[in-house]
């Protein structure tokens, strides 16, 4: 999972595996494979560096 933050400061974890898109509208939408959508204050590329560097830690191991 990765730690993310909403609009109003409150941190978040998010099953990285559910996101489906991340966009940038200029606020940072993440919508999940179940049709929620979650705006967040990091920006796209932020999520993403944070889905990679996630996913290289489980399979480091």
């Amino acid at each position: 999972m990765i730690e993310l933050t909403r609009l109003n400061g409150t941190k978040i974890l998010v099953n990285d595996q559910l996101i489906e898109v991340v966009e940038e509208t200029p606020d940072t939408v993440i919508s999940l494979v179940t049709g929620k959508k979650i705006i967040v204050k990091e920006s796209r590329q932020d999520v993403k560096n944070l889905v990679k560097s996630y996913r290289k830690d489980i399979f480091a191991d």
